[in-house]
C-alpha cells in the first residue's frame, strides 16, 4: 500500500465485553501500529464498550453491514462464528471490509485475555 494507506481495526466481541476487553485485543493486534479507524458489525457498532474505546482513542467507528461481513475471505475459520455470522472471523471480516476493496490483513485476530473480544488489523487505501 502507498503512503495514503489506512489501517482499520476490526472487532468481534461478546455482549459481556468491556472497553478494557477491546483495548487488550487491540493492543495485541496492533503491536504498536497506529490505527486510523475502528470497525464492527452494524448491530454491535454502537455498543458502550466500543464507543468508549473509540472516544478514548479519538477514532470513528465504521459499522459493517451483515452482508458485507460475508464478502472477505478470512484466514481464521471458527466454526461457532461461521455458524452464527457466516464468516470465520468477525474481527478479520470487519477489518477487511472497513479498509475497503483490495485491503490486506496485517494481522489475524488476536484474542483478549478475558476471551471476550477479538481484534484484527487490515490496511487499505484511504477513501
Amino acid at each position: 500500500m502507498g503512503r495514503d494507506a489506512m489501517i482499520v481495526a476490526g472487532f468481534g466481541y461478546r455482549a459481556a465485553a468491556t472497553a478494557e476487553s477491546l483495548r487488550d485485543a487491540l493492543t495485541r493486534a496492533s503491536d504498536g501500529r497506529r490505527v486510523d479507524r475502528l470497525a464492527a458489525p452494524r448491530d454491535k457498532a454502537a455498543a458502550p464498550c466500543l464507543t468508549a474505546l473509540a472516544c478514548e482513542l479519538g477514532l470513528s467507528v465504521l459499522p459493517i453491514d451483515a452482508d458485507t461481513l460475508l464478502r472477505p475471505d478470512t484466514p481464521t475459520q471458527a466454526p461457532r462464528v461461521l455458524q452464527a455470522r457466516g464468516t470465520g472471523s468477525v474481527a478479520e471480516a470487519s477489518a477487511l471490509a472497513g479498509a475497503g476493496p483490495g485491503a490486506r490483513l496485517l494481522c489475524q485476530r488476536q484474542i483478549s485475555c478475558d476471551r471476550l473480544a477479538t481484534c484484527a488489523l487490515a490496511e487499505g487505501e484511504t477513501p
